[in-house]
């Protein structure tokens, strides 16, 4: 992606993303090398390597896990929060709407897990990711002996090791100091989660 200096950050903020915003679209070039791509939920694992890896799956009947053994990366996109910046939130002058983000590109070849206890491995991680640890969450061990195992025939569980990744936190660092704060303002003062969240993302970069 395009990346300017100044709006990047490094591997410790795009881990932080990808933890707290883990639905992403992955995305794998094709036979014809068009882009073919699929919404899921990726956890991100520290596996001692340089960048770490993702862990997901999708369904058995999407053809996507079919095009893992092509030679070429796949992309795994993250989004963070976003907002819209309108112009007349800045002092006076001809400047112009845009919009502040953050996001994070990670890049790998996706492996297939055939064995079907570590298939169970994956499943469990994700959802303890997403259900917590209370005597309340979901896990596999609510369904009944041997359904677990019989429900991964319908899915394909896959390992990402992550060859790079790419940060970027676009949020008017390229903006005086008074129009950042001025920014700011406005989004925090606004009622929307994305807006609130990139105010406190601004802040961080002041």
């Amino acid at each position: 992606m395009y990346l300017p200096k100044h709006f990047a950050g490094d591997d410790s903020v795009g881990r932080e993303v990808m933890t707290a915003h883990s639905w992403a679209l992955l995305m794998t070039a094709d036979e014809a090398g068009a882009p073919f791509a699929t919404h899921l939920s990726l956890l991100w694992q520290d596996d001692g390597s340089e960048h770490g890896s993702l862990i997901g799956h999708i369904a058995r009947a999407n053809p996507h896990w079919k095009l893992f053994a092509r030679p070429a990366e796949s992309l795994a996109l993250f989004w963070g929060p976003h907002a819209y910046v309108s112009p007349t939130w800045y002092t006076p002058g001809a400047k112009v709407p845009t919009w502040n983000y953050v996001t994070v590109h990670a890049y790998g070849r996706p492996q297939v897990v055939e064995d079907t206890q570590a298939a169970l491995d994956v499943l469990a991680k994700l959802a303890a990711a997403h259900e917590g640890a209370d005597a309340s969450s979901w896990g596999l061990d609510r369904l009944p002996p041997g359904n677990a195992e019989a429900q991964t025939r319908g899915i394909v569980a896959f390992r990402m090791p992550l060859a790079r990744l790419q940060t970027k936190i676009k949020l008017s660092q390229n903006r005086d100091l008074e129009d950042r704060h001025r920014v700011i303002e406005k989004l925090e003062a606004s009622e929307g989660q994305d807006a609130q969240a990139t105010a406190r993302w601004m802040r961080r970069t002041l």
